[in-house]
C-alpha cells in the first residue's frame, strides 16, 4: 500500500528531500519481513521444516509439507489470467495501435506475473519504460518490479494523487558481497538516481562519484504503477498460514507415529533378555508362561479414524476460507455441466470478481501512461472508451454456449451473443465468416438446382435451426 504524506510540506514534489526518502526506506524495510514470510510459504519453506524434537533429539521427526499456499495461488492465477485479458471499445473505434503495443510487450505473460504477485504478496508493481531501437526510434516496454524493493508515495487527500515512486536494486560485487544500492526515484517528469556505496542510506558522503543523476521522463505521470489485491493489501493465503501449519504438523505427526510404531520397544515380563537382538531373529531359552513369563511390544495406540477426521476438517477449513475448492472432491466429477460447475465455484467466482475490480484500476492507469507516450509519438489513441475484459479460465460446455447463442438469435444482436464463445473469438470476424458461409451455401445451392433460390438475409432473417422473433424454431408451421 502506498505511503501517504502531506504534499504541502514539500517544497518541490519533483525533488523529494533525502530526509523524507530515508524515512520512507526505513518504513519499507519494516514491510520486507512480512513479504519474505509470504514468499517463503509459496516456495514451500514452511515452519514445519524447522521443527525439532527438543525433549528427545534422537527421536524420529518426519517433516511433511503440503503446500496449500502454492495451490491457492496457482489456482487463482490460472483462473484469472489463463486466458488473456482483452481490450474492446463500445463504439467500434480502432484501437489496433494500442493492442499492437501491448502484444509487443507480451502483456499476457506480464499480467500472469502481476496476478502471481497480487495473490502472494497482496500488492504488485510494474514500470513502463522505453528502449532505443535507433537514434530516432524507441519502443515501449513493461517490467514487473519486486514488491519488496518498490513503493509509491501519494498525498493524503481523498484522491490519493501519486507523487513519486521508488525502486531499489541491491548491488553486489563479483564476490557476491553486498555493495550498496541503486535507488531510483520516479517523479511526474524526472528520474533521480542515487548510487550508494554502503546500504540504502541516502547521504552525500555515501554516494558514488557522479551521483545523483537526474534525467527527464515523458510518461506524463510517475511511471511506477501500483496494483492492489484488495483494500487490505493481503495475499490470498495470508490469513490461512496458521491452518496450513496445523495441517502440516498433523500430517508430520501421523508419519512420525508410524515410524515409531515400526521401531517399538520389546518388553519382557518375568524373564531376562540378554545381549543385542537382531531383526527377524527368534527368542530362545525363555522361561515357560506358567512361571509368569510374558513378551509384548510397547507401542503407541494409533486412532487413524480420529486423525483422518481432524485432517479432513483442517483441509476443509483451508478450502472454505480461501474460496478455492478442492478439485479432488467428489463434487467435481467429470460429467458435471458447465453451469453446475459455476455454482460449485460460486465462492471463488465472487473472490475473483472483487480482485478484478482492483486489477482493472491498475490496468486503466497503465493504459493512460501508454496513451500519454503514444500521443507524444503522434500516434492517435483514445482509451476513454476502452473496456477491459477478463475471461475466466473455467470449464465450459460448448453445447450449452451454442444452444444459448441459437436461442438468443433475433433477441440479442449477434455481435454480442458471439462474444459468449470462449477462446477470445472476435465477434465481428465471426459475423463476417457466417455471412461468407451463407453466401457460399447459396452459390452451391444455385449451381445444384439451376434456379435462383431465395437468398436468406443473415442480418434479419433466421439461419436454419435458429429461432425467429415469434419463438419459432426454424421449422415450417402448419395451420
Amino acid at each position: 500500500m502506498a505511503f501517504k504524506i502531506d504534499a504541502t510540506l514539500l517544497d518541490n514534489p519533483n525533488n523529494p528531500p533525502l530526509e523524507l526518502l530515508n524515512n520512507l526506506l526505513d518504513l519499507q524495510s519494516n514491510r520486507v519481513q512480512r513479504l519474505n514470510h509470504l514468499r517463503d510459504y509459496y516456495l514451500g519453506k514452511h515452519e514445519i521444516m524447522k521443527r525439532t524434537m527438543t525433549n528427545n533429539p534422537q527421536a524420529k521427526d518426519t517433516h511433511i509439507m503440503v503446500n496449500h499456499a502454492k495451490y491457492i495461488t496457482d489456482m487463482i492465477v490460472g483462473m484469472m489470467t489463463g486466458r488473456p485479458i482483452t481490450y474492446v471499445t463500445q463504439d467500434g473505434d480502432n484501437i489496433s495501435q494500442l493492442t499492437d503495443v501491448l502484444n509487443h510487450m507480451d502483456i499476457s505473460a506480464h499480467d500472469t506475473e502481476i496476478e502471481h504477485d497480487l495473490s502472494c504478496y497482496g500488492v504488485a508493481y510494474e514500470m513502463l519504460y522505453l528502449t532505443a531501437v535507433d537514434s530516432e526510434t524507441t519502443v515501449e516496454h513493461i517490467a514487473t518490479l519486486d514488491p519488496r524493493n518498490t513503493f509509491v508515495v501519494t498525498d493524503d487527500s481523498e484522491d490519493e494523487n501519486v507523487l513519486f515512486g521508488v525502486y531499489v536494486v541491491p548491488k553486489f560485487n563479483l564476490a557476491g558481497e553486498r555493495n550498496g544500492s541503486m535507488i531510483s526515484v520516479y517523479t511526474q517528469n524526472k528520474l533521480i538516481q542515487y548510487r550508494t556505496m554502503r546500504g540504502d542510506h541516502l547521504d552525500q558522503g555515501n554516494f558514488a562519484i557522479g551521483y545523483p543523476k537526474i534525467t527527464p521522463q515523458y510518461w506524463g505521470q510517475e511511471p511506477i504503477n501500483e496494483i492492489l489485491n484488495n483494500k487490505q493489501e493481503q495475499g490470498d493465503y495470508e490469513q490461512l498460514i496458521s491452518q496450513i501449519d496445523a495441517y502440516n504438523n498433523l500430517q508430520s505427526d501421523r508419519i512420525t507415529d508410524k515410524d515409531n510404531f515400526v521401531d517399538a520397544i520389546l518388553l519382557g515380563y518375568g524373564t531376562e533378555i540378554a545381549g543385542n537382538l537382531s531383526k527377524n531373529k527368534m527368542l530362545d531359552g525363555l522361561s515357560p508362561k506358567t512361571e509368569g513369563t510374558s513378551i509384548e511390544w510397547l507401542t503407541k495406540t494409533l486412532d487413524e479414524s480420529q486423525q483422518q477426521t481432524l485432517s479432513d476438517s483442517i483441509s476443509n477449513d483451508i478450502h472454505e476460507m480461501s474460496n478455492v475448492p478442492n478439485m479432488n472432491d467428489r463434487d467435481f466429477a467429470g460429467n458435471v455441466s458447465g453451469e453446475a460447475m459455476k455454482y460449485k465455484l460460486f465462492g471463488l467466482l465472487n473472490l475473483v470478481s472483487s480482485k478484478e475490480q482492483y486489477f482493472k484500476k491498475g490496468i486503466r492507469r497503465r493504459l493512460k501512461l501508454l496513451q500519454n507516450m503514444m500521443r507524444i509519438k503522434a500516434e492517435s489513441v483514445d482509451i476513454n472508451d476502452v473496456k477491459v475484459q477478463f475471461t475466466l479460465n473455467i470449464p465450459i460446455n460448448m453445447s450449452d454456449v451454442i444452444s444459448n447463442i441459437k436461442n438468443a438469435d433475433g433477441i440479442i444482436p449477434r455481435l454480442i451473443s458471439y462474444g459468449w464463445l470462449p477462446d477470445d473469438y472476435d465477434p465481428k470476424k465471426l459475423d463476417a465468416l457466417m455471412k461468407e458461409q451463407t453466401a457460399e451455401q447459396v452459390k452451391t445451392q444455385r449451381e445444384a438446382m439451376g434456379g435462383e433460390p431465395q437468398v436468406p438475409d443473415t442480418d434479419n432473417d433466421e439461419q436454419e435451426g435458429f429461432r425467429d422473433d415469434q419463438g419459432n424454431d426454424g421449422k415450417p408451421q402448419h395451420e
